[in-house]
Parts: C-alpha cells; sequence; structure tokens
C-alpha cells in the first residue's frame, strides 16, 4: 500500500479529507435544543383548540405549555399530604407525580426566549420574557426546594475588591 493521497482530476487531494465542503459545520447542541424546542412549541399551539398563532401566542400560552410538559417529567415533587413531604432521599416509594425539574424549564424559557426574536419576534411583544413566566418559574423552584426538603438560597454578589480589573474583562463568545 502506497501512502501517497488519491487526486483528484484537479491535482488536488481526496474530496474525503477535503477542509473546505461546502456544506456548514452541524449546529451546536445547544442551537440544535432551542430548534427542536422551537418546533415542540409551535407544535404545541397548533395543536390548540382553535389552535394559536404565534402573533396571538402570550404568556398564558407559554405557561399552559410549561404545565403540559409536566406529564413528561422525571423529578418526583411530593405533594403537602406525603409522608416524605420534605425528605430529600424518602426511603421508599410514593404516588407523588412526576414534574420537569425547575432547573430544564429555566432552561428551556431561555432557548425559547431566544428562538422567538430570532424567528422576527420583538423583544417588547416576547411572551417567554414576561414577568409572569419569571414568577411562575421562582413559585416552581421554592415549591420543588420544599417537597425535596432543600431550602434554595439565592447565591449572593461577590464584593470584588479588585473591581478596576473586574470591568476591564469581558465575556467573548467565538
Amino acid at each position: 500500500m502506497s501512502m501517497e493521497r488519491e487526486k483528484d482530476p484537479a491535482g488536488e487531494g481526496s474530496s474525503r479529507s477535503s477542509p473546505n465542503s461546502d456544506q456548514p459545520p452541524p449546529p451546536s447542541r445547544y442551537e440544535s435544543q432551542k430548534r427542536r424546542d422551537w418546533n415542540t412549541f409551535g407544535q404545541y399551539l397548533k395543536n390548540q383548540r382553535p389552535s394559536v398563532s404565534l402573533s396571538q401566542c402570550n404568556y398564558n400560552h407559554v405557561i399552559d405549555f410549561l404545565r403540559y410538559l409536566d406529564q413528561f417529567g422525571k423529578t418526583k415533587v411530593h405533594l403537602q399530604g406525603c409522608i416524605f413531604f420534605g425528605q430529600p432521599e424518602p426511603p421508599a416509594p410514593c404516588t407523588c407525580p412526576l414534574r420537569q425539574a425547575w432547573g430544564s424549564l429555566d432552561a428551556l424559557i431561555g432557548r425559547l426566549r431566544a428562538a422567538y426574536e430570532e424567528n422576527g419576534g420583538s423583544p417588547e411583544t416576547n411572551p417567554f420574557a414576561s414577568g409572569a413566566i419569571r414568577v411562575y418559574l421562582r413559585e416552581v423552584r421554592e415549591c420543588q426546594a420544599k417537597a425535596r426538603g432543600i431550602p434554595y438560597k439565592k447565591k449572593k454578589k461577590k464584593t470584588n475588591q479588585n473591581k478596576g480589573e473586574e470591568s476591564n474583562s469581558s465575556m467573548q463568545f467565538a
């Protein structure tokens, strides 16, 4: 076997090893998730009776969508009357419902908020950026924390003595 590369008619390396292919790079995991979430939300709106157009969508539709997603959740959220309410690691199974985890919902809203604007929506009318959505997510977080017996404490902002150094650095994305 020869170590030489196969030559194409133009005298260049074979198309298999060409770094300049015509195909764009595959989307990132985040971009793929964002597109999938956007399509799922669009399908949810279409399936409403009567169906809802994106221009008619408001925060109530978003909250209903989040509640709809709870049926596919994997996080056990103990109800107030459950004997395991407030226990982070219950010793036995119970009949309490599975829900979407708060962190998953929060990330989903972030992706849908970005997708809304990328698909032509105005930031001023973005239903995913509504204060009602933030309130709903806060209530979900607190409810899940209580049900698991884990207090949620907001992280305190660090008071940094080196403010001059910090202000010069900016986060840039490649």
